[in-house]
């Protein structure tokens, strides 16, 4: 049984005071929360200051993004092994935001994940549509392209090491979001397309987030379908209250 597996991703935002104020209080206020996985991923120049606040806890800590290579002239760029030794377990690929703002293409992202899986830091793989590839229909042809694409020359095993987290680009901070349907619509397709290319156990095994303006409010709905195992949370999960609501809320269910 898939474990639903809630992340907030603070993206760059907030002070070193408030990302270590917000990391202590997820930490103590979910201690006793059983039924759910717990990730936040700070800026880089806050993860090892958020490190010393949850290490030993429950709580998981991840990178928002990483270079493919391990070294080299990449100005302002951060090699997945900084990350790992900074406390990093998982880190974010592919998020709609690098993608269609700072230009990451598919074969890039493919990359980031390989080098990822190599060094035992788990990849969280984004994929998404843009509002109008879903009114043109073409929902299912673009997530299918980018999983394909994404995780080309990928192997079962190395598969199922992933999250896979389905981010609709219309739906991100603009307040609007899929509906329950809709989007678990799209998760049972893109277990799917990963049952077809890397077989049914792998597929049925991996947990595939909802990431697009997740609230308090809407979290019970999207978690109680059949194919939504957690959240990707990004305004929400900056304020201490909203995201522990939304952890307890799925703890209960």
């Amino acid at each position: 049984m898939r474990k639903p597996f809630i992340v907030g991703n603070w993206k760059m935002n907030l002070s070193l005071k408030e990302a270590v104020q917000l990391a202590g209080d997820i930490k103590s206020e979910s201690a006793g929360v059983k039924n759910v996985d717990i990730g936040i991923c700070p800026p880089f120049v806050f993860i090892s200051s958020v490190y010393d606040v949850i290490k030993g806890s429950s709580v998981i800590l991840g990178a928002q993004n990483v270079h493919d290579e391990d070294g080299g002239a990449f100005t302002g760029e951060v090699a997945g092994f900084m990350a790992k030794e900074a406390g990093c377990t998982y880190v974010i690929i592919g998020h709609s935001e690098r993608r269609h703002v700072f230009g990451e293409t598919d074969e890039f992202i493919n990359r980031k994940l390989k080098k990822c899986v190599s060094i035992e830091l788990a990849p969280i793989f984004c994929v998404g549509e843009k509002l109008e590839q879903r009114e043109a229909g073409k929902t299912n042809d673009v997530i299918g392209e980018q999983l394909r694409n994404g995780l080309k020359d990928f192997t079962a095993d190395a598969a199922g090491k992933l999250v896979i987290a389905y981010e609709p680009v219309w739906a991100i901070g603009t307040g609007k979001t899929a509906t329950p349907d809709q989007a678990n619509e799209v998760h049972a397709f893109i277990r799917d397309v990963l049952s077809t290319e890397f077989g049914a156990k792998v597929a049925g095994d991996m947990v595939i987030q909802y990431g697009g303006s997740v609230k308090p409010d809407n979290i019970k709905e999207l978690l109680l379908q059949n194919d939504i195992d957690g959240a990707l949370v990004g305004g929400a999960s900056l304020k201490a209250d909203s995201f522990l609501s939304m952890i307890k809320t799925a703890d209960s269910l």
